[in-house]
């Protein structure tokens, strides 16, 4: 493997022992929790399209929380501004940990998922505004619908059909979402903040503040961070600012090393290991599949109503840019980054390969929703047609890049398989099979 930092850079090239063996063990928690993910959806869907739909839409629409601090909320919206803002300072943690102690803090490293990252997130959102052009009525604000990737069900469905693929190609998947994820947030922050409140910003700085110092000295105390987290996420939810916001800010102030003067990842993991190992298992078995049973459920009304929803120009635009659009951005990304710099495609890995992954990239679910609901309006008739359109793109992404990556996981395990039947013949256990069969075996084989 070259060098990261200087000559030739292999594109999708494998990591680290100790990063590769972190990425695994996370694919495997996400791979659980994609799988809790599709149950919950199914379960929305059918509660949602079934005779007693009703129970379904009072059970979202429960209203609990302090009225005095503006909090008196549905349950829909806490699992969208609560639930969500666990998920997103998991995510921050993890972009974190990667460019700080993990194998992309190596320039050459990360500018492949990052320009991929952000191919996929412009070209799909041009795409859209493309086929939304002359749809009128406000279409135009769900831009950003498609260009979010999912990592719970991409990661799930990579693990089902990919089983012999290529670490890094995994690894890549999942460092693209997670700067995909940081992108989502910025666009949030920054597009769908419709009215800020100043003060309760600003307000905010403060319990962030005592929350970075004390994970700085690696207070781990849950009883005083805490509460310190639950202000800073209060106070940006009254500013206006999408309360989930404040679990990326959160994450960016716990350290990754344990001394920052150290000079890197040899000093010793720092409370960001910590914590993702606490929290990671409640997002993804907890907070994403509940936003996710109480976002998902869209009464379809037959298949005339279907048909009516996916006409849409807002549904056409969300369909092409998640089907089309994120894999072409990607691919057209990647591409740009191999053909002007040095880097270039891993030894063992074809253009097909990165194909795959990117139409994979496609499964826009989770913060697909969230930026629909933001754009139109929660139960409007827009956001319904949304969520349709997201889960027919992302279902279409997924079986689509099943096929292909099915196709060269067969290539792969071939591969495997041949090399395994070499190292055997050139191994002990075949002393047995080539001996001729009138001569007695070694005494001194096991």
């Amino acid at each position: 493997m070259s060098n990261p930092l200087s000559g030739t850079s292999g594109l999708f090239s494998r990591g680290s022992w100790a990063e590769t063996s972190r990425i695994t063990a996370i694919l495997r928690r996400e791979t659980v929790g994609g799988a809790l993910l599709l149950v919950a959806t199914v379960v929305a869907m059918a509660w949602a399209n079934s005779p007693w739909s009703g129970g379904y839409q009072a059970l979202r629409e429960i209203t609990f929380g302090p009225a005095a601090l503006h909090l008196d909320l549905t349950l829909s919206t806490w699992a969208a501004d609560g639930l969500l803002a666990i998920f997103f300072f998991v995510a921050g943690l993890e972009l974190k940990r990667e460019f700080v102690a993990g194998d992309l803090r190596h320039v050459r490293r990360a500018a492949v998922p990052v320009a991929a990252a952000l191919g996929g997130v412009i070209v799909p959102a041009v795409l859209y505004l493309l086929l939304t052009l002359n749809a009128g009525d406000g279409a135009g604000r769900g831009w950003a619908v498609p260009t979010a990737t999912d990592i719970a069900f991409a990661l799930a469905v990579l693990a089902v059909v990919g089983r012999h693929l290529p670490s890094a190609l995994r690894t890549f998947l999942l460092t693209l979402a997670v700067v995909d994820d940081l992108v989502a947030i910025v666009i949030i922050a920054v597009f769908y903040t419709a009215q800020l409140s100043v003060l309760p910003l600003l307000g905010a700085l403060v319990p962030l503040a005592v929350f970075a110092l004390l994970v700085q000295r690696r207070v781990r105390s849950w009883w005083l961070l805490l509460p310190l987290a639950a202000a800073t996420w209060a106070l940006v939810h009254a500013s206006g600012v999408h309360a989930t916001v404040a679990g990326v800010l959160l994450a960016f102030t716990v350290p990754v090393v344990r001394s920052e003067k150290a000079g890197g990842p040899e000093a010793g993991p720092g409370l960001a290991e910590h914590f993702e190992h606490r929290l990671r298992p409640l997002s993804a078995a907890v907070a994403v599949p509940v936003f996710a049973f109480l976002s998902a459920g869209v009464t379809l009304g037959g298949l005339s109503g279907l048909a009516s929803a996916l006409a849409d120009p807002v549904s056409v635009g969300i369909v092409a840019g998640l089907v089309v659009g994120k894999p072409l951005g990607i691919m057209i990304a990647t591409w740009v980054v191999a053909r002007f710099t040095r880097a270039r495609l891993d030894e063992g890995l074809a253009w097909v390969d990165v194909a795959g992954l990117a139409v994979l990239a496609g499964i826009g679910f989770t913060v697909s929703l969230l930026i629909g609901e933001l754009a139109f309006g929660v139960g409007s008739e827009r956001d319904e047609h949304v969520k349709v359109a997201v889960l027919a793109g992302s279902l279409a992404a997924a079986l689509l890049a099943t096929v292909i990556l099915r196709l060269r996981n067969r290539v792969y395990r071939r591969i495997t398989d041949a090399e395994t039947a070499d190292h055997d013949h050139d191994g002990i256990p075949d002393l047995y099979q080539t001996a001729p069969p009138d001569r007695e075996r070694p005494r001194d084989v096991p």
